[in-house]
């Protein structure tokens, strides 16, 4: 199906994505958008569950406020009880039970919520131990003290670390998309949810057209500045609920949830239009709109599909489908979008 057919329909179910203000930013790529010179930032970071509501905010659901509230009546509840277990036994067993919820502060709600949580501690620790009011301390309190704001910060720290690290480890290093192993586990949920409530699911499979060429000429940093370009003007565009993922040296995938196939060819469209309009400035040379290009293969698994085998009824017989389109876009001359 070629590009032109279906470049003026519209598409009202699927707004462009704000951008989030995480994850490094790489300066900008610009396009021509009705003759006019347009500057878009160039930095994405994954939305791996929910869709974006204000720019890098999220809208929080019934189960997001489910994960803040309940860590946050344990926090509570667990010093109230330590407390009064402190305030009438006065035994030191007891007053380590201050890290239990100092610990699950730090964990949950990061640096901020650890040292509040051993602010609290320290508090409930001084009104239990009068003396402390009129800073008399021995030095078994100020140990107490310093292990309760202590606990606080490596908590926060380690579990800080642990979360960048997860994330380093689904994240594609040069443009910042899911890396393909992130996206098999996305794409398989998203499979489901599409068998489950019949509704439909779209995936693009997208290829950087003539880069040899762009490495032969300009060299290789100039190829790999055209990937990350083409990566993040992949990232702007994937619109909410959508995951994008670098799988290859110059290929793309994006899977769209509730997405039709007169939608994502739209949308297809949409992208290809935009990357090839993008004014790119590669290894700091600046080159014209049109220099990049992409060829867009699309396959939809539409919502009334009733196959039961799960051999024709997965991610991967999906993939086959969109990178056959793929071929197809190609073989038609290339900064096409095929459908399947």
């Amino acid at each position: 199906m070629n590009s032109s057919s279906v470049a003026n329909q519209r598409v009202a179910s699927y707004p462009p994505r704000s951008l989030p203000d995480q994850n490094a930013a790489y300066g900008q790529v610009r396009y021509v958008r009705g003759g006019t010179l347009v500057a878009i930032p160039t930095h994405h970071q994954m939305q791996l569950t929910t869709r974006p509501g204000k720019r890098g905010r999220r809208d929080l659901g019934a189960a997001d406020y489910l994960q803040v509230t309940w860590p946050l009546a344990l926090i509570v509840g667990s010093l109230a009880v330590i407390f009064e277990l402190d305030r009438t036994t006065g035994s030191a067993p007891v007053q380590h039970l201050y890290y239990f919820p100092i610990v699950i502060a730090g964990a949950t709600f990061g640096l901020r919520g650890g040292l509040l949580a051993a602010l609290a501690a320290v508090l409930l620790y001084h009104s239990t131990n009068p003396q402390l009011l009129t800073f008399h301390y021995e030095q078994w309190d100020v140990l107490q003290i310093a292990v309760f704001v202590g606990v606080g910060l490596i908590t926060a720290k380690v579990t800080g670390d642990a979360r960048r690290l997860h994330l380093l480890a689904m994240t594609d290093d040069l443009t910042g998309l899911h890396n393909l192993r992130s996206f098999e586990q996305k794409l398989d949920a998203m499979v489901r949810t599409s068998r489950d409530g019949r509704t439909p699911l779209a995936l693009l499979v997208i290829d950087l057209d003539r880069l040899k060429a762009l490495n032969d000429v300009h060299g290789h940093l100039v190829g790999a500045e055209a990937v990350r370009t083409v990566g993040h003007v992949i990232g702007a565009w994937t619109p909410a609920g959508g995951v994008a993922c670098r799988y290859g040296g110059d290929e793309f995938v994006v899977a769209l949830p509730n997405c039709a196939s007169t939608q994502a060819i739209t949308l297809a469209d949409r992208l290809r239009q935009q990357v090839n309009d993008t004014v790119p400035v590669l290894a700091g040379i600046e080159f014209p709109a049109t220099t990049l290009s992409v060829s867009v293969g699309v396959a939809t698994r539409p919502a009334d599909q009733t196959e039961v085998d799960p051999a024709n009824d997965s991610g991967e017989a999906l993939f086959r489908l969109a990178d056959a389109a793929l071929y197809s876009a190609k073989q038609n001359g290339r900064n096409h979008v095929h459908l399947a």
